[in-house]
């Protein structure tokens, strides 16, 4: 039996380390005005005020908080209702805390207090929020940007400000997207979490008759190490529901079920990890689900040895499509009298695997800076989240799924005939259990290629090896009272 987790140990090459904003800042401030030569350093600031507590409806109890991002990663600083300043002609950050309520103080204790806030976070300065109007004044001819005004409760500091502006968020976005020495140490601990909860979760199947037991079981295991929360609503799926990117009922039974997907991801300080793994119920892949299984993990393992700077996302996209059509055509599921490039041409992959190779991974788990296209006509590439090369130091996901979805097959498929046509449906009927299989995993661009931040094996053999393992233990060998 290994040691108890310490919930409060911190990465070694970041302890002792403060969260580098002010670095942040400048990073921000250099892109922004190299964004619009008008500017001038000597009068241009910003200012973002973070997220306050907000009650529920009609109780005495508030929702859960969730900083702003933006806020965040200019400040480290996770404390609701305040609010920073910096200032381009001096850099200098200052940092506004709430002002002390009396009764909060009550109910909630004495709050962080001003020298405090010094020692624990990169700052030039703290002072409270009933400062703002006076620091104003001495910025009464900047051009200070900020991200909203929704926080912003000063009509006249709200005046002075300049919401939303396109090349600010360029500049912040450009920033986040960029992860520096400490985010990729966050990320790496996130993972580490996310990488001991999967494994529970994969020997814990005498315990998880249900759905929601496996969500509990991944969120239990986090919790104890420190991840206080999770970067998204946990996908936890049996069977024909593995094939819903998105499913996030989370409450069906196991029993009767081949396949389980869960794709979870555990936060550490903000910044969250974003891993899914498959593995058969029985501790046993059958036939088919192998196939499919064996199919995703080619797909994944192709982009993964192309991932580096220069990269072009595009491009590693495509060739997964290309790897899951030559796949099909082996287990017969295309037909054989079409040639691989007329299938990619007609689209038809896109009814088996319609989302993107990957995402942008940091403060948020489809973090910014991927420069998405929407409106793309092309399917295949249209919910695909990044459309740019790939940099050093980016952290991405490599998530490559197969999927047997009724609505898809009949959004892709039926009502496009060309793309009908290349499948053999009788074929087809026969993976339909499967539901759908995605293998994600977290992945950093590095100098020369790139580093797995994910832990967790991906290995079929290993995988039942794991879920066998854990279908051996009585009940009586897991931590549950129900």
């Amino acid at each position: 039996m290994g040691e108890v987790a310490n919930v409060n140990e911190i990465p070694v090459k970041i302890r002792n380390h403060k969260y580098p904003a002010k670095e942040h800042n400048l990073r921000v401030k250099d892109l922004l005005l190299n964004r619009n030569p008008k500017l001038s350093k000597i009068s241009t600031a910003f200012f973002i005020a973070g997220e306050e507590l907000e009650g529920n409806k009609y109780c005495d109890t508030n929702k859960d908080f969730r900083q702003n991002r933006y806020f965040y990663h200019l400040s480290g600083v996770d404390i609701p209702a305040s609010a920073i300043l910096f200032n381009c002609s001096t850099d200098k950050l200052t940092l506004f805390l709430p002002n002390i309520d009396e009764e909060d103080v009550i109910w909630s204790g004495m709050p962080l207090s001003l020298d405090e806030a010094m020692r624990v976070f990169d700052i030039d300065e703290a002072l409270y929020i009933s400062d703002l109007g006076k620091k104003f004044k001495e910025l009464q001819d900047f051009a200070i940007f900020t991200t909203d005004l929704d926080n912003v409760h000063d009509e006249s500091i709200a005046r002075s400000l300049i919401p939303s502006d396109p090349n600010f968020f360029y500049a912040m976005d450009e920033t986040r997207a960029i992860k520096d020495w400490y985010e990729i140490e966050s990320i790496r601990k996130a993972c580490q979490i996310s990488d001991k909860s999967h494994l529970a979760v994969m020997s814990a199947l005498p315990i998880e008759l249900n759905e929601l037991q496996i969500q509990a079981e991944f969120e239990y295991h986090a919790t104890r190490q420190g991840g206080r929360s999770l970067g998204y609503d946990p996908i936890c799926c049996s069977g024909p529901a593995c094939g819903t990117l998105h499913y996030v009922k989370n409450s069906e039974d196991i029993k009767g079920k081949h396949s389980i997907l869960i794709d979870a991801g555990a936060e550490w300080r903000q910044y969250t990890s974003d891993i899914t793994r498959c593995f058969p119920t029985s501790g046993k892949f059958t036939t088919e689900h192998r196939e499919v299984y064996e199919t995703v993990l080619d797909m994944q393992n192709q982009a993964m040895e192309r991932i580096k700077p220069g990269a072009k996302w595009d491009d590693l996209h495509a060739l997964t499509h290309k790897v899951l059509i030559k796949h099909f055509l082996s287990m017969g599921i295309f037909k054989k009298e079409f040639s691989e490039d007329e299938i990619f041409k007609r689209r038809a992959s896109c009814a088996f695997y319609p989302h993107g190779l990957g995402h942008m991974l940091g403060l948020d788990v489809h973090d910014v800076g991927g420069n998405p296209n929407y409106d793309d006509p092309d399917p295949m590439f249209r919910y695909l989240r990044i459309r740019r090369p790939l940099k050093e130091n980016m952290v991405i996901t490599n998530e490559p799924g197969c999927y047997f979805n009724q609505f898809l097959i009949k959004e892709f498929l039926e009502k496009h005939p060309e793309r009908l046509e290349v499948v053999d449906m009788s074929v087809l009927k026969r993976y339909m259990y499967v539901g759908g299989v995605r293998i994600e995993d977290d992945i950093l661009v590095t100098k020369d290629g790139y580093e797995n931040l994910t832990g967790i094996t991906s290995d079929p053999d290993e995988i039942e090896k794991i879920v066998q393992k854990g279908l051996k233990k009585p009940r009586s060998g897991f931590h549950v009272i129900v």
